[in-house]
């Protein structure tokens, strides 16, 4: 049977199955063997919560959403041209997604009455074969079968052949979108050699058992292509949130030239973190695995005193936890970093799936007056760049910094290129010298022109000093009861963070005219669905504009008036309007939300609507 080839801009595939039945892996290898072709990548990963979730049930679910493309991708698309379902439960939870005429992979094995029932679909009505999925490209797989004849020499179990059944999919989806072979063989090799290579090699006989399938059942009449996508000379690779992060501080302290002390607890989606930095011990990355989120700051809190870059990372919860600690690091005037990777809440919430509702309390959640900077990732490569900018910041004005990310963002993917360290721009931090000297005292509230004390390492000679959490006397940081000295100091430390505004890059329209009808203000993970929005909003003739902030706090100094200059502002968010009450507060401005609050990203259908909406109705 002839084959025909044909060319795709883009392709979106959905892997689902079970918790525990490979989706992730899959999909992250699938998404870096695109990466080193040469396409553009956005994913999205969605698992339960627990470590094996009730199999064959709709809530054990794990699935992993790939869009790779010839163009920049923004986003892990609304809707998918493949569905891979493994059982009932997987197709009846993504089959929505699949667009209408898209091929839909399934295992045969994963349709018995059981799994049926689970997935609540009736026992006598498979869906395989009562017609319901006519309007789709149904390839039927008994991948028990297919793994089993495979593997039928090796001498492994029955339970450990089901558990590679991904690889033969994996396999036959590399075929049918012309996927190099080798580019997954390496990925496979290094991810399984070391650990047992009896089992990599059985990992690599059913990736090339599912690519020869495809070559050979006649079950495909059509095998697609995507072309690299032209992108800027470098260096590039797949890179998650929570990698970009880390990397991001790696590189602020060698360019500050300092060691980084990492401390953190686990706590999903930051866990990760914790685990990429006990890897790096020869870049000078001094990990701490701590008793809980408050030791973890505390630690970090001390290093900073002792003259490294110092940074944590938790969630909702352990940031709430952290609140105290985080006022110490205010008043102590020292360059932490805390990255609150955001999760649905409140209390234990929904672990694995993303939300923005930790906003108000980044910039609020201490107590008395303890301002300090805030800023936001927008998407899993720019969490480098935001890292790094945090650190900086933290550095040069001798403060925490909060930097948010969430789930979307840390699990998500995408195409990195690797930036040359000359481009990054300097980090200096405030050391102490001679010039913080007053007859032959050293004055540690001493403060230069932006406000910023000086910083003074522990051992050195000349420069002893008092800290702690009692309020500190201006200039000599002796402990002061003095009402006059405390709401001087109290204005010292917010000017010190408002004075950060002015070496903030001016605030810039990301799409469109910085004037016009309406402005779609956004923030954090939102970015790619806003862009795609507002882009598809103006090829249709409106006119709308998308403003991205990085800066939460301080806020750009230019913000209100570019602001001011659209009639209508909308402020899509994955909370119930935490920016929105920002920009009210602050510019008096008549700034609608619009709020989703699911535990799922925003789709680029949903803010068009909105878009519509605002526009059709003022």
């Amino acid at each position: 049977m002839e084959i025909r080839e044909l060319q795709r801009a883009d392709v979106v595939i959905v892997f689902a199955g079970d918790s525990g039945d490979g989706m992730q892996l899959s999909g992250t290898q699938f998404a870096h063997a695109s990466a080193l072709h040469g396409n553009d990548i956005a994913t999205l990963p969605n698992y339960p919560a627990e470590i094996r979730a009730p199999q064959g049930t709709l809530a054990g679910v794990s699935s992993f959403q790939l869009r790779f493309g010839s163009f920049e991708v923004l986003t892990p698309g609304d809707e998918c041209d493949v569905l891979v379902a493994l059982n009932a439960a997987a197709l009846r939870t993504h089959l929505p997604l699949l667009k209408r005429g898209g091929i839909l992979i399934v295992n045969e094995a994963g349709f018995d009455r059981r799994s049926l029932r689970l997935a609540g679909y009736s026992e006598e009505l498979n869906p395989l074969t009562d017609g319901s999925l006519s309007d789709y490209q149904l390839i039927r797989l008994n991948l028990s079968q297919l793994v089993g004849a495979a593997l039928a020499d090796t001498g492994l179990s029955v339970r450990e052949k089901e558990r590679m059944k991904n690889m033969f999919v994996l396999g036959l989806l590399a075929w049918l979108f012309d996927r190099p072979l080798e580019h997954l063989e390496q990925l496979v090799q290094t991810k399984f050699h070391t650990r047992n290579p009896e089992l990599a090699a059985a990992n690599l006989r059913l990736l090339r058992a599912g690519y020869h399938f495809g070559e050979t059942s006649e079950l495909f009449t059509v095998r697609y292509e995507v072309p690299r996508a032209p992108l800027p000379p470098g260096l590039y690779r797949s890179i998650s949130g929570n990698e970009a992060l880390l990397l991001g501080f790696v590189t602020a302290a060698h360019k500050a030239g300092l060691k980084l002390f990492y401390a953190g607890y686990p706590i999903t989606p930051a866990s990760e973190v914790l685990h990429l930095a006990s890897t790096l011990l020869a870049y000078d990355v001094y990990p701490l695995q701590a008793e809980d989120e408050i030791a973890a700051l505390c630690a970090a809190i001390g290093a900073a005193f002792g003259g490294h870059l110092a940074v944590t990372a938790t969630s909702g919860p352990g940031f709430s936890l952290m609140s105290e600690a985080l006022g110490l690091a205010v008043m102590l005037e020292l360059p932490v970093v805390v990255c609150d990777i955001q999760r649905a809440g409140p209390s234990t919430g929904m672990p694995t799936k993303p939300e923005q509702a930790d906003l108000l309390q980044a910039l609020y959640g201490r107590h008395g007056e303890a301002p300090l900077p805030v800023i936001a990732a927008a998407t899993p490569a720019e969490c480098f760049t935001a890292a790094y900018e945090a650190a900086r910041i933290a550095l040069q004005y001798m403060t925490p910094v909060v930097l948010l990310s969430d789930a979307f963002l840390a699990n998500g993917s995408d195409l990195w290129r690797i930036p040359d360290l000359e481009e990054l721009p300097p980090i200096l931090p405030p050391w102490a010298g001679d010039e913080h000297r007053s007859n032959g005292q050293f004055l540690p509230y001493q403060r230069d022109e932006r406000g910023v004390r000086p910083w003074a390492v522990p051992g050195v000679p000349g420069f002893e000093h008092r800290i702690g959490g009692l309020e500190k006397e201006h200039l000599t940081g002796n402990v002061s009861y003095d009402p006059q000295n405390h709401e001087h100091m109290v204005r010292l430390r917010a000017a010190k963070i408002a004075r950060i505004a002015e070496a903030l890059p001016p605030q810039t329209v990301t799409v469109g005219e910085p004037e016009g009808e309406l402005a779609v203000v956004g923030w954090g993970s939102t970015y790619g669905t806003l862009v795609s929005a507002v882009q598809e909003c103006r090829r249709k003739g409106m006119a709308v504009s998308h403003i991205h902030l990085r800066y939460l706090n301080p806020l750009p100094p230019n913000l209100g008036e570019l602001l001011r200059n659209f009639r209508s502002i909308l402020v899509p968010e994955l909370n119930s309007g935490h920016l929105t009450r920002l920009l009210r507060a602050e510019y008096l401005l008549d700034a609608r939300p619009y709020s989703k609050i699911q535990g799922r990203p925003l789709t680029v259908t949903e803010v068009i609507h909105a878009i519509e909406q605002v526009l059709r109705h003022g």
